[in-house]
């Protein structure tokens, strides 16, 4: 399909061109914006280049925003979290210069790990979700699961005799965000499937980890010293060990609302 092109088309017809043109070419940001950035144009007396600047960047800024969205969405994030809502003044444990060095993604960059360590409600959680989402968010992948999601997954995989096409998925993201490791102890079989992904992993892209136990206390998930030794030294080397704490903000916010409520 080819446009008629004609010289000294009225407003409505060109207006019509532009929108037929754009549905063809697949751009519809400037489809959207081109009525707007048009009148803009004409108030701020653009040359013809700074319109076409104008409509060219709305176009790239709209799909590099749904390219962002599209990978976060593929992270897999239970929640929306972001470091913007993280209350730092609640928990003097985690330090912000470190937390918004780490945003850089720098770490990532370089396949290095990053362990979030401390009591349940210390914002483990919420750092890690925050710190995958602004991976994804300059354009890295990511994917996020539940240590006993992944290691149930990994057993499947195993008797369905798929697991090395399943770790190779995992070993390709940029980020792997594992929630809630040592909430559960892991059987032998489970503890060194999770050791391979981690070894597919090592020294070539990063993998980051919450957990409600001190790295003495892993031995209750993982029951083989030796294996235990092993995947701690795979989360560590080079990497950052944050932690978060014993105190639990998200318990002292709720206490402190309760309290308000008791006193009005």
């Amino acid at each position: 399909m080819t446009l008629p092109r004609q010289r000294g088309l009225t407003e409505q017809a060109a207006d019509a061109a532009i929108d037929t043109a754009c549905r063809m070419l697949r751009l519809p940001s400037i489809r959207n914006e081109f009525s707007d950035i048009a009148d803009r144009a004409v108030k701020d007396q653009m040359t013809y280049r700074g319109f076409l600047a104008e409509l060219l960047m709305a176009e790239c800024d709209d799909r590099a925003r749904r390219r962002s969205e599209r990978r976060i969405k593929a992270a897999g994030f239970p929640r929306e979290k972001s470091l913007r809502t993280f209350d730092f003044d609640a928990n003097p444990n985690i330090d912000p210069a470190t937390i918004h060095t780490l945003a850089s993604c720098e770490w990532i960059k370089k396949g290095q790990p990053l362990c979030l360590i401390g009591d349940s409600g210390t914002g483990k959680s919420h750092m890690l979700i925050a710190l995958g989402t602004e991976a994804a968010m300059r354009g890295y992948r990511v994917r996020y699961t539940l240590a006993t999601k992944l290691v149930n997954e990994l057993v499947e995989a195993a008797d369905e005799k798929q697991l090395n096409k399943t770790i190779a998925r995992y070993g390709r993201v940029d980020l792997l965000c594992i929630d809630e490791l040592g909430h559960m102890e892991l059987d032998r079989h489970g503890a060194e499937l999770l050791f391979q992904v981690l070894t597919e992993r090592e020294e070539k892209n990063s993998v980051a980890i919450a957990s409600n136990e001190s790295f003495g206390g892993w031995t209750k998930t993982f029951t083989d010293p030796r294996l235990c030794a092993a995947i701690v030294d795979r989360l560590t080397f080079n990497g950052t060990i944050i932690e978060t704490g014993t105190d639990s903000y998200r318990l002292a916010t709720t206490r402190a609302r309760a309290e308000q409520v008791q006193a009005s």
